[in-house]
């Protein structure tokens, strides 16, 4: 009952609509449907060697406040996680995305939803160049999303990568 009330409380204080991240116009063809959001969220950090990322187009993508939150382990061993905005993600990966080549796919999806709530779960794998014959890397993102009605909204990217003792599920690969 409290957390009820405490939910009202929240939503009467909210705006009726949501802000499109400053600089950043989305195209519908983006954000009209979850498949849209999905193969622009990639393609907007894929690119060759060299080539700049079209970040406004990941902005465009974003509700306001959304997070990115890469997971890793130290070397003892302990799981880590770093919550980041936009521009700390763009800060942290793309010098890194641009010099090296850097092309992310997703191989397989799950997703849950209740009313405008929306959860995904991505399974990727990420090359170097486009025509790579083996992937360098693989995990899962776990995506949030929010159904506006008009349009998706990206809340936040929550991601490990595959290691040998933590391998994707067939079930986020379309095999059970």
């Amino acid at each position: 009952m409290i957390l009820a009330a405490g939910a009202v409380l929240l939503l009467g204080t909210a705006s009726p609509s949501i802000a499109q991240q400053p600089g950043a116009r989305a195209e519908a063809a983006d954000v009209e449907t979850l498949d849209g959001i999905m193969a622009a969220l990639y393609e907007s950090i894929s690119g060759p060697a060299g080539t700049p990322r079209d970040w406004d187009r990941l902005r465009s993508l974003l509700a306001p406040g959304a997070r990115f939150i890469p997971t890793g382990q130290t070397p003892d061993g302990a799981t880590r996680l770093r919550a980041l905005d936009v521009d700390g993600y763009v800060e942290a990966a793309g010098p890194g995305l641009v010099a090296n080549g850097f092309f992310e796919t997703e191989i397989g999806r799950v997703v849950e939803r209740f009313g405008p709530v929306v959860h995904l779960m991505s399974a990727y794998e990420s090359r170097n160049a486009a025509n790579d014959p083996e992937p360098f890397m693989r995990g899962v993102n776990s995506i949030q999303l929010l159904d506006g009605g008009d349009r998706w909204w990206i809340v936040t990217i929550f991601w490990a990568n595959e290691t040998v003792d933590r391998l994707i599920p067939e079930r986020l690969l379309g095999g059970g």
